[in-house]
């Protein structure tokens, strides 16, 4: 808020204290004639309506016979002004940290007393790095107070007065201003919903919270809720966001904790040297490593083992580590995201979860609330599966109108338990889109997706033990009569196994855990994907879905 002439200082009752650096150029003046010259820091103390109590002013020793002459011309035009001088020295007035260094110590020396003085800082006189400095240690609050600006007047042969302006440096009471960082603000908010505009003021007040913090902090950010709320997306989106606004220059490295809980754990984080262990024939840096001046995301954070625990609470207070068989310390400075569908509280009494871990990682914890708590927001989140799908295929896909209504009904229904939450929304408009050659989604299309929800959440209530020929059936339909006996036993098992697994790398590792050990090179994610692809299945078939890749 810009205030001219001195109207806002009227209203208070405080002593003016000014803040000013000697202007050996500006300020210089020699005899009579030196009243005829515009002089900032006597015209600081000659308006009438702006009575400077106390002026307090840096100055040069090799100045200090300028500054006398300037401090009596001050107390001869204002007799009440009170004129100290203060005796600093920058070995380099152009040097930014010498500068800077020089008036950080008067700050933090002088006795402010922001009950019974307001302090205006004169930025009108000293080198362009002495005027940076100067607001930066006011816009820090190093300097309580706000900047005062003096300029000559526009005609200076009228006998006009000089000017002089005050700034205020909490630009949310700039109208204008204020109204472009609420607008960069919702940009931001609805760029971490990924352009939803979700209707839930909870999640919404959630969001604006996160991110303030994604952009002012980086400190390590617990994500909570169940699996398929999103965290892994969000934690993403706070990586685009940072690298945006915050300047961050390193990579998003996400890591599912849930797929390294083995005797590779350590290597995958940490790295390793070559010959550290059998089969070690070249170092490897790690992921921590990767994700150097970045942010590194452990989803399902819970599922590390407490050896792997203890080396990220150092690598995260130290931004040290030993890789596996090495003797030399690796930096990694990377902010932290964790994501958890866990109470680690409950890991901790159980004896699981490190506490010391726990208090380092939760300084801001955010639960993100599964979908059958933000039934209000289905509408738009179909809206915005369709845009991702058409963005994807180059297709455009729509319900009918009443294909929509019968959807949107049953979704919003109590009975509708969405326990993969966005990621059973996100494969039910997948399968349908699939289903719709035409890209126009029917109320048939939807009755039969409506079928398949149901029966899903079906098996996973307590105490349902749902055939083998139904499981099949839900997932085939007409398919499974061209499907031979042996075959169908063999897939009953895999199906079985599939939907009591969190990811497909799991159930894969399970289902090949004996012929693995005689293969050189493992990927049980991928042998069962050709698998189920024998029977036109995919992992988006199952409840506990992976994040949906179009």
């Amino acid at each position: 808020m810009l205030y001219r002439h001195g109207a806002y200082l009227r209203i208070f009752a405080m002593l003016n204290i000014a803040i000013g650096l000697l202007g050996p150029v500006l300020d210089r003046g020699e005899g009579a004639d030196r009243w005829s010259k515009w002089r900032p820091t006597v015209s600081l103390c000659q308006h009438e309506d702006l009575l400077i109590h106390r002026l307090e002013l840096l100055i040069d020793r090799r100045n200090r016979k300028l500054a006398e002459l300037v401090a009596d011309d001050v107390r001869s035009v204002s007799p009440e002004t009170k004129v100290r001088l203060h005796e600093v020295h920058f070995r380099d007035p152009w040097a930014f940290e010498d500068v800077y260094g020089v008036l950080h110590e008067f700050a933090r020396g002088y006795p402010f007393d922001t009950e019974r003085e307001q302090y205006l800082i004169h930025v009108t006189t000293g080198t362009h790095v002495a005027q940076i400095c100067t607001f930066l240690l006011t816009e820090s609050r190093h300097f309580p107070g706000r900047l005062i600006q003096t300029s000559p007047p526009k005609r200076r042969s009228s006998g006009e007065p000089s000017r002089y302006s005050i700034i205020d440096l909490d630009l949310s009471k700039y109208d204008r201003i204020a109204q472009r960082f609420a607008s960069e603000k919702r940009e931001a908010s609805e760029f971490l919903k990924a352009g939803i505009q979700t209707r839930n003021k909870s999640f919404n007040h959630m969001i604006d919270e996160i991110e303030h913090v994604a952009i002012h902090s980086d400190a390590p950010i617990l994500l909570t809720g169940p699996t398929g709320a999103g965290k892994s997306s969000l934690a993403r989106r706070i990586f685009e966001l940072r690298k945006h606004r915050a300047g961050v220059a390193g990579r998003f490295v996400e890591v599912n904790c849930a797929t390294v809980r083995s005797d590779t754990a350590m290597s995958t984080l940490f790295g390793h040297k070559r010959g550290a262990f059998t089969g070690a024939t070249q170092d490897r840096h790690g992921l921590i490593r990767e994700a150097h001046d970045g942010i590194l995301f452990l989803d399902e954070v819970g599922e590390l083992g407490l050896d792997e625990q203890a080396m990220l609470l150092r690598a995260i207070e130290e931004k040290r580590f030993l890789p596996l068989g090495s003797d030399k310390e690796i930096t990694s400075d990377f902010q932290l995201i964790c994501g958890t569908n866990r109470e680690l509280g409950a890991g901790v009494r159980s004896g699981q979860f490190r506490d010391d871990l726990l208090a380092r990682i939760n300084l801001w914890t955010f639960e993100l609330p599964g979908l059958a708590h933000r039934r209000e927001d289905i509408e738009p989140n179909i809206e915005y599966e369709l845009e991702q799908i058409a963005s994807a295929t180059g297709r455009l896909y729509r319900f009918s109108k009443e294909a929509f209504r019968l959807f949107v009904r049953f979704a919003k229904e109590p009975d509708a338990k969405w326990t993969g939450n966005f990621r059973d929304l996100s494969g039910a408009i997948a399968r349908m889109a699939t289903l719709a050659p035409s890209g126009r989604i029917t109320e048939s299309t939807v009755k039969r997706e409506i079928e398949r929800l149901r029966f899903s959440w079906r098996a996973l209530e307590p105490g349902q033990d749902t055939d083998d020929e139904s499981n099949l059936e839900a997932l085939l339909g007409n398919k499974l009569i061209d499907i031979d006996d042996f075959d169908r036993v063999q897939l009953a098992y895999v199906v079985k196994l599939c939907r009591e697994s969190t990811s497909l790398s799991s159930a894969g590792r399970r289902l090949f855990a004996s012929s693995r050990k005689k293969r050189k090179v493992t990927n049980d994610a991928d042998r069962l994907r050709k698998y189920l692809a024998r029977f036109d299945l995919d992992w988006q078939c199952f409840v506990r879905l992976e994040e949906f890749d179009y």
